[in-house]
């Protein structure tokens, strides 16, 4: 087993590890926990009733989270003309259609977070599905990256856009901000990504869907939210 650090070890005395906290509780020792010299991320991790291998039982989604992640989105575009101009006043870091597919194959070139496209431009992307694929970069008609209003999903993109999916095992993990944010805009963050993983429940799944929730910095311990009072 691991060696733990002192930092880390302090923080686990925080909290007692085999008890579930409600999240505004829970949130509010997670600030306690970052103890890191940067600025960690808080991240939820929600493990579902349901089994990801069955198309009818999938969990997707995306939403805007209300006080953004914290982060800085690097946004790639593909479009074309009045769109292709639209992504650019709209705030897009880059903006192209077969040049940039020839510059991420030539040059490995991956600068960038969040990839948006216009429906038309889908054929020229394909060729980059074995490189976008795996790291999560495919634009996607359900996480809204494939849309003809290209400027609106840059603007949501810039604004705390998240997606969120189910994992081989089940189980959703996302970001929802920063510990400097503070409990508060943390809970309504977390609420708000709560609120839309219940409302996206597939009606082939069966027996309770929320069957466990953590919440942890980037370099802390997991505390244990009472899922029982969030769905």
């Amino acid at each position: 087993m691991a060696k733990m650090g002192k930092k880390y070890m302090a923080s686990v005395e925080l909290f007692d590890k085999t008890k579930m906290y409600d999240a505004d509780e829970a949130l509010a020792i997670i600030c306690q926990t970052a103890k890191a010299k940067f600025d960690e991320t808080v991240e939820v991790h929600i493990r579902l009733g349901v089994d990801s291998r069955h198309a009818d039982q999938q969990v997707r989604g995306a939403i805007v989270l209300p006080n953004g992640t914290g982060k800085t989105v690097r946004t790639l575009v593909f479009a074309r003309g009045d769109k292709a101009e639209a992504a650019l006043a709209a705030g897009a870091d880059y903006v192209g259609a077969e040049d940039m597919v020839q510059k991420i194959q030539t040059e490995n070139w991956f600068d960038f977070d969040v990839v948006i496209a216009s429906p038309d431009m889908m054929g020229v992307i394909g060729r980059l599905g074995k490189v976008l694929g795996p790291k999560g970069l495919m634009p996607n008609p359900k996480a809204g990256t494939v849309t003809p209003d290209v400027a609106k999903a840059v603007t949501e993109a810039k604004a705390g856009k998240i997606e969120y999916r189910l994992d081989k095992t089940n189980i959703i993990h996302c970001p929802i901000g920063k510990a400097s944010f503070g409990a508060e805009k943390l809970a309504e963050n977390f609420n708000t990504l709560l609120a839309a993983v219940i409302k996206a429940k597939p009606a082939a799944a069966k027996g309770q869907y929320i069957k466990s929730c953590v919440l942890a910095t980037t370099m802390g311990p997991g505390i244990k939210v009472n899922y029982a009072k969030i769905g």
